[in-house]
């Protein structure tokens, strides 16, 4: 089982892509930095500088209906923001 669940592609992702180098993805909430380095640097190739990873909490939702209330929840989720080293670059949109 991979640790990269998938890299987030968003406007302020691809703003730090341009102006820090930084590549932003999602990863299993139970790795730490040192096994998502190597995970980076095993699939795409590149010298991994520095991890920050931030955990987003579950959300929950509830409603009312005619049964009463039901209840529900996301996922809990784990982003990892990869800096690379100087002149690394990583191709997310290339077809492996």
């Amino acid at each position: 089982m991979s640790l990269i669940i998938k890299p987030v592609i968003s406007e302020k992702a691809n703003y730090l892509t341009d102006l820090r180098g930084a590549y932003s993805f999602l990863v299993q909430p139970k790795a730490n930095k040192i096994q998502i380095k190597k995970a980076v640097e095993v699939a795409y190739g590149v010298k991994v500088a520095d991890v920050r990873t931030m955990i987003y909490a579950p959300k929950v939702s509830s409603k009312y209906t005619k049964k009463g209330l039901q209840v529900g929840k996301t996922n809990k989720l784990k982003k990892a923001i990869i800096t690379l080293a100087e002149g690394e670059v990583i191709d997310i949109f290339a077809v492996n």
